[in-house]
Protein backbone atom coordinates (compact mmCIF):
# COMPACT_ATOMS: atom_id res chain seq x y z
CA UNK A 1 0.00 0.00 0.00
CA UNK A 2 1.25 3.47 -0.87
CA UNK A 3 2.21 5.69 2.07
CA UNK A 4 0.42 8.67 0.55
CA UNK A 5 -3.12 7.71 1.72
CA UNK A 6 -1.78 7.19 5.27
CA UNK A 7 -0.21 10.65 5.19
CA UNK A 8 -3.44 12.11 3.88
CA UNK A 9 -5.47 10.37 6.59
CA UNK A 10 -3.09 11.59 9.30
CA UNK A 11 -3.31 15.13 7.95
CA UNK A 12 -7.10 15.00 7.88
CA UNK A 13 -7.17 13.74 11.46
CA UNK A 14 -4.82 16.51 12.52
CA UNK A 15 -7.03 19.08 10.83
CA UNK A 16 -10.13 17.70 12.56
CA UNK A 17 -8.49 17.92 15.99
CA UNK A 18 -7.29 21.47 15.27
CA UNK A 19 -10.81 22.43 14.15
CA UNK A 20 -12.34 20.93 17.31
CA UNK A 21 -9.89 22.80 19.52
CA UNK A 22 -10.50 26.04 17.66
CA UNK A 23 -14.27 25.68 17.87
CA UNK A 24 -14.19 24.82 21.58
CA UNK A 25 -11.82 27.65 22.39
CA UNK A 26 -13.73 30.31 20.48
CA UNK A 27 -17.03 29.21 22.02
CA UNK A 28 -15.64 29.36 25.56
CA UNK A 29 -13.72 32.58 25.01
CA UNK A 30 -16.75 34.32 23.56
CA UNK A 31 -18.95 33.14 26.45
CA UNK A 32 -16.63 33.71 29.40
CA UNK A 33 -14.03 36.22 28.25
CA UNK A 34 -10.39 35.77 27.36
CA UNK A 35 -8.93 35.86 30.87
CA UNK A 36 -11.54 33.56 32.44
CA UNK A 37 -10.93 30.55 30.19
CA UNK A 38 -8.19 28.03 30.92
CA UNK A 39 -6.45 25.71 28.50
CA UNK A 40 -7.70 22.77 30.57
CA UNK A 41 -11.29 23.89 29.94
CA UNK A 42 -10.69 24.18 26.21
CA UNK A 43 -9.14 20.72 26.08
CA UNK A 44 -12.01 19.22 28.10
CA UNK A 45 -14.69 20.71 25.82
CA UNK A 46 -12.79 19.49 22.74
CA UNK A 47 -12.43 16.04 24.29
CA UNK A 48 -8.63 15.97 24.25
CA UNK A 49 -5.85 16.21 26.82
CA UNK A 50 -3.96 19.34 27.81
CA UNK A 51 -0.90 17.75 26.22
CA UNK A 52 -2.76 17.38 22.93
CA UNK A 53 -3.75 21.05 23.03
CA UNK A 54 -0.08 22.02 23.18
CA UNK A 55 0.71 19.84 20.18
CA UNK A 56 -1.43 22.21 18.13
CA UNK A 57 -1.25 25.58 19.84
CA UNK A 58 1.24 27.35 22.09
CA UNK A 59 -1.42 29.45 23.84
CA UNK A 60 -5.06 30.59 23.83
CA UNK A 61 -3.97 33.53 21.72
CA UNK A 62 -2.64 31.20 19.03
CA UNK A 63 -6.09 29.65 18.66
CA UNK A 64 -7.57 33.04 17.83
CA UNK A 65 -4.67 33.83 15.49
CA UNK A 66 -5.53 30.68 13.54
CA UNK A 67 -9.13 31.87 13.29
CA UNK A 68 -7.91 35.24 12.03
CA UNK A 69 -5.63 33.60 9.47
CA UNK A 70 -8.57 31.57 8.19
CA UNK A 71 -10.72 34.70 8.05
CA UNK A 72 -8.37 36.39 5.60
CA UNK A 73 -7.64 33.31 3.53
CA UNK A 74 -8.86 33.72 0.01
CA UNK A 75 -9.24 37.51 -0.17
CA UNK A 76 -6.46 37.85 -2.73
CA UNK A 77 -7.67 34.83 -4.69
CA UNK A 78 -11.22 36.21 -4.67
CA UNK A 79 -9.94 39.49 -6.11
CA UNK A 80 -7.91 37.66 -8.76
CA UNK A 81 -11.01 35.70 -9.80
CA UNK A 82 -13.11 38.79 -10.54
CA UNK A 83 -13.72 39.73 -14.22
CA UNK A 84 -10.99 41.93 -15.69
CA UNK A 85 -13.33 44.73 -16.76
CA UNK A 86 -15.21 44.95 -13.47
CA UNK A 87 -15.03 48.22 -11.51
CA UNK A 88 -12.43 48.09 -8.75
CA UNK A 89 -15.03 48.88 -6.09
CA UNK A 90 -17.12 45.88 -7.08
CA UNK A 91 -14.10 43.56 -7.26
CA UNK A 92 -12.83 44.64 -3.84
CA UNK A 93 -16.26 44.36 -2.26
CA UNK A 94 -16.45 40.75 -3.40
CA UNK A 95 -12.88 40.12 -2.23
CA UNK A 96 -13.59 41.13 1.36
CA UNK A 97 -17.15 39.83 1.53
CA UNK A 98 -16.33 36.16 2.23
CA UNK A 99 -15.58 36.46 5.97
CA UNK A 100 -18.58 38.76 6.46
CA UNK A 101 -20.87 36.30 4.72
CA UNK A 102 -19.59 33.59 7.06
CA UNK A 103 -20.35 35.85 10.03
CA UNK A 104 -23.88 36.35 8.78
CA UNK A 105 -24.36 32.61 8.31
CA UNK A 106 -23.29 31.91 11.92
CA UNK A 107 -24.39 35.14 13.53
CA UNK A 108 -24.87 33.97 17.12
CA UNK A 109 -21.44 32.43 17.55
CA UNK A 110 -19.53 34.73 15.21
CA UNK A 111 -20.74 37.94 16.87
CA UNK A 112 -19.34 36.80 20.21
CA UNK A 113 -15.99 35.90 18.66
CA UNK A 114 -15.69 39.22 16.84
CA UNK A 115 -16.57 41.10 20.04
CA UNK A 116 -13.92 39.10 21.86
CA UNK A 117 -11.25 39.98 19.27
CA UNK A 118 -12.12 43.66 19.06
CA UNK A 119 -12.50 44.00 22.83
CA UNK A 120 -9.31 42.21 23.95
CA UNK A 121 -6.22 44.40 23.40
CA UNK A 122 -3.82 41.51 22.76
CA UNK A 123 -6.19 39.88 20.28
CA UNK A 124 -7.04 43.15 18.59
CA UNK A 125 -3.34 43.78 18.08
CA UNK A 126 -2.95 40.39 16.40
CA UNK A 127 -6.01 41.17 14.27
CA UNK A 128 -4.36 44.37 13.05
CA UNK A 129 -1.15 42.45 12.30
CA UNK A 130 -3.12 40.06 10.14
CA UNK A 131 -4.86 42.91 8.38
CA UNK A 132 -1.50 44.39 7.43
CA UNK A 133 -0.77 41.15 5.56
CA UNK A 134 -4.22 41.19 3.93
CA UNK A 135 -3.59 44.78 2.80
CA UNK A 136 -0.25 43.83 1.26
CA UNK A 137 -1.84 40.88 -0.54
CA UNK A 138 -4.70 42.98 -1.89
CA UNK A 139 -2.28 45.75 -2.87
CA UNK A 140 -0.14 43.36 -4.91
CA UNK A 141 -3.14 41.81 -6.63
CA UNK A 142 -4.77 45.15 -7.33
CA UNK A 143 -1.53 46.56 -8.76
CA UNK A 144 -1.37 43.62 -11.17
CA UNK A 145 -5.03 44.09 -12.02
CA UNK A 146 -4.72 47.76 -12.99
CA UNK A 147 -1.16 47.61 -14.33
CA UNK A 148 0.32 49.83 -11.63
CA UNK A 149 3.66 49.77 -9.84
CA UNK A 150 2.81 49.17 -6.17
CA UNK A 151 6.08 50.84 -5.10
CA UNK A 152 5.52 54.01 -7.15
CA UNK A 153 1.76 54.36 -7.48
CA UNK A 154 -0.25 55.25 -4.36
CA UNK A 155 -3.53 53.92 -5.72
CA UNK A 156 -3.23 50.14 -5.12
CA UNK A 157 -2.29 50.47 -1.44
CA UNK A 158 -4.80 53.23 -0.78
CA UNK A 159 -7.58 51.27 -2.49
CA UNK A 160 -6.73 48.12 -0.52
CA UNK A 161 -6.69 50.20 2.67
CA UNK A 162 -10.10 51.68 1.89
CA UNK A 163 -11.55 48.22 1.29
CA UNK A 164 -10.25 46.97 4.62
CA UNK A 165 -11.44 50.12 6.40
CA UNK A 166 -14.92 49.36 5.07
CA UNK A 167 -14.50 45.76 6.23
CA UNK A 168 -13.47 46.91 9.73
CA UNK A 169 -16.29 49.41 10.00
CA UNK A 170 -18.84 46.75 9.10
CA UNK A 171 -17.38 44.27 11.60
CA UNK A 172 -17.49 46.87 14.38
CA UNK A 173 -21.01 48.05 13.56
CA UNK A 174 -22.39 44.51 13.16
CA UNK A 175 -20.71 43.02 16.23
CA UNK A 176 -21.75 45.99 18.37
CA UNK A 177 -25.41 45.57 17.52
CA UNK A 178 -27.83 43.23 19.28
CA UNK A 179 -30.32 43.60 16.44
CA UNK A 180 -30.58 40.25 14.65
CA UNK A 181 -31.87 42.07 11.58
CA UNK A 182 -28.54 43.84 11.07
CA UNK A 183 -26.92 42.03 8.17
CA UNK A 184 -23.15 42.32 7.58
CA UNK A 185 -23.60 41.89 3.82
CA UNK A 186 -26.06 44.77 3.72
CA UNK A 187 -23.74 46.94 5.80
CA UNK A 188 -20.88 46.13 3.42
CA UNK A 189 -22.96 47.23 0.44
CA UNK A 190 -23.67 50.53 2.19
CA UNK A 191 -20.00 51.02 3.10
CA UNK A 192 -18.81 50.40 -0.44
CA UNK A 193 -21.47 52.71 -1.84
CA UNK A 194 -19.67 55.46 0.11
CA UNK A 195 -16.14 54.63 -1.05
CA UNK A 196 -16.92 53.48 -4.61
CA UNK A 197 -16.60 56.96 -6.18
CA UNK A 198 -13.03 57.26 -4.89
CA UNK A 199 -12.12 53.68 -5.79
CA UNK A 200 -13.44 53.97 -9.31
CA UNK A 201 -12.33 57.53 -10.06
Amino acid sequence: MSPRPETSLAERKRQLVADELTSAALQLLAQKGYDAVTIDEIAAVAGVSRRTFFRYFASKEDVVVRFLADMGTGMRAALADRPAGEPVSVALRHAVSGPLAACGDHADSARGVVRLILGTPALHARFLERQAQWRDDLTAELAARVGADPDADLYPQMAAGMALTAFNTVLQRWSGSDDAAVDPAGLLDRAFALVAPALDA
